[in-house]
């Protein structure tokens, strides 16, 4: 099964609704904020900076960056047009946030027109992420900085005990929905070889909190993508579920994932 976050702009509404009800609950859960809030403060970027947010999904770090991190004008381009529909749904009050359709490889933007680019959990994402890079290379100014984060998905674990079995649809789900797993071991070349001065590279421990919103809808989904395709019941899908939300209520839920941050800039 190919990447569906790869072709998303070709899935059907119900697909991309999915995953933005994913998005959504992993853009607002507590720890994925301390994360975000963390990186893009090493960014240094001056107030009033124009920015643009490669891959906004559902558009809450587009908004951070106005509301949190003080910048002028901000863009966020995302491949999904229910994605950008969503965006501009919830963030339709901040002044100065635009939400528009496109390819964080193919922008169409302008040379150097940006002080600050992101790439936010886009990368592992995109078949031939170096274009991506370069992307973003064409379109900062001079002195301009770009921020990526993404995960080290073969990280990924909810498992209590060997062969626990909703840790197998979590490593399912990954691999069948990641494009690649390992690209944030390789940030440092890749980004170096699109002409970058590499600064500041992080990593970022994630522990689910509370009602682990993020690895609760990986369990989900994967099971029900795997019922769906005749790995497993649907009455095993559901079980599964249920093991799921009853860890969760009785406080012994564990899930884990690294993510690295890397800060650059281009020269000049």
């Amino acid at each position: 099964m190919a990447d569906p976050y790869s072709t998303i702009d070709q899935a059907n509404d119900d697909v991309q609704l999915a995953i933005a009800a994913a998005m959504e609950a992993r853009s607002t859960e507590p720890a994925q904020i301390r994360m975000r809030h963390r990186y893009l403060g090493d960014t240094d970027i001056s107030k009033g900076a124009k920015a643009v947010d490669l891959g906004s999904g559902t558009g809450h770090l587009a908004r951070d960056l106005i509301e949190v991190f003080d910048c002028g004008d901000v863009l966020g381009l995302d491949f999904s047009p229910v994605m950008v529909t969503r965006a501009r749904e919830l963030h339709k009050d901040v002044q100065g946030l635009e939400f528009r359709q496109g390819d964080a490889r193919n922008t169409g933007l302008p040379d150097e027109s940006f002080d600050l680019v992101v790439l936010h959990t886009v990368l592992c994402h995109v078949p031939g992420p170096e274009k991506a890079v370069e992307e973003a290379f064409r379109i900062l100014k001079p002195g301009g900085t770009l921020a990526i984060f993404d995960g080290d998905y073969d990280t990924s674990s909810v498992a209590l005990f060997d062969n626990d079995p909703l840790d197998a649809v979590v490593q399912w789900f990954i691999r069948e929905h990641v494009h690649d797993l390992w690209l944030t071991r390789r940030f440092t070349p890749l980004v170096s070889d699109a002409g970058f001065e590499i600064g500041k590279v992080e990593g970022h421990a994630y522990l689910a909190e509370g009602d682990a919103p993020y690895f609760r809808t990986v369990v989900a989904r994967g099971a029900d993508v795997m019922a769906g395709g005749g790995l497993m019941t649907q009455e095993t899908a559901d079980a599964l579920k249920a093991e799921a939300a009853a860890r969760i209520g009785q406080g012994h839920f564990f899930g884990f994932m690294s993510f690295l941050s890397l800060i650059a800039s281009k020269p000049g």
